[in-house]
């Protein structure tokens, strides 16, 4: 058992920060980065970002962070593994919560985007810019404190399951 919860929690804390450092990213430079570029090609640099990403790779650390951190919180539940169980349920709670921000917010904005289409055909690209930008912006950050939280929680249960085994 310990040995499943060492590797749960190594797992978990991995994918979380992968996904963490991409809302950081995001938040601390490509959308800094694209703040100044014209209208129509702020909104194709985004289309082509929000279709590159949807990849096995991004699902790997997206997805892959709620099931492993699933599988932690589970591994902690028997009586030998409450220590750790209050921060891992945190960790759960905040990258939980950090999916339905994405789901319910930055993924429509994300097809409302592409529904715009093709760039250069776009009549006032200012307005779709408009629509899109300052509310996924600030989303997108409340999602990489969410997920920092998350991964900030799960360095905190490795540090007691450590403190614990030695």
């Amino acid at each position: 058992m310990e040995v499943s919860r060492v590797i749960a929690l190594v797992a978990a804390t991995m994918t979380t920060g992968l996904s963490a450092g991409l809302f950081y990213a995001y938040a601390c430079s490509v959308m800094p980065g694209l703040r100044g570029t014209e209208d129509r090609i702020f909104i194709e640099v985004m289309q082509r970002i929000n279709v590159a990403i949807l990849n096995g790779w991004f699902l790997l650390g997206f997805v892959g962070a709620l099931a492993t951190t699933a599988v932690a919180v589970v591994l902690h539940l028997p009586a030998d593994g409450h220590r750790g169980l209050p921060a891992t349920v945190a960790a759960l709670v905040c990258y939980t919560a950090s999916l339905v921000v994405t789901r319910r917010i930055n993924i429509p904005l994300n097809d409302a985007l592409a529904a715009a289409g093709d760039p250069s055909r776009i009549p006032d690209p200012a307005a779709v810019r408009g629509r899109f930008e300052s509310r996924w912006v600030r989303w997108n950050v409340a999602r990489a404190l969410l997920c920092t939280a998350a991964l900030g929680f799960l360095c905190w249960a490795l540090v007691l399951h450590c403190d614990t085994v030695g």
